[in-house]
């Protein structure tokens, strides 16, 4: 399998491009973290917690038949609840739990 004269140029530099010093691309890799990741990982905070700021409501209660069968109790507490029931954003059978939707 012979290679073109041009293919074994680019093969010669990205070999020595390999055994270049290792110091050089641990620094690179520093700044690339202290430059970009650090402030992304801040910009990414920043959001997540504007967003958890926000108040929503809860959806209107649609009473679908085809969703919240029970066609057995849960087996604890009064059996109508999932285990990690969260009475603002889950719906019972008959809609949400202390409220008028």
């Amino acid at each position: 399998m012979s290679l073109s004269p041009v293919a074994l140029a680019a093969r010669r530099t990205l070999a020595a491009a390999s055994h270049s010093s290792h110091e050089g691309g641990a620094r690179s890799w520093k700044i690339l973290t202290i430059v970009l990741a650090f402030p992304g990982v801040g910009v990414c905070m920043a959001n997540a917690f504007m967003k958890g700021q926000e108040h929503h409501a809860q959806p209107e209660f649609v009473p679908y038949s085809h969703l919240r069968i029970r066609t057995k109790r849960f087996p604890w507490g009064d059996g109508n609840h999932t285990l990690f029931h969260n009475s603002h954003a889950n719906a019972l059978p008959g809609g949400y739990e202390g409220s008028d939707h």
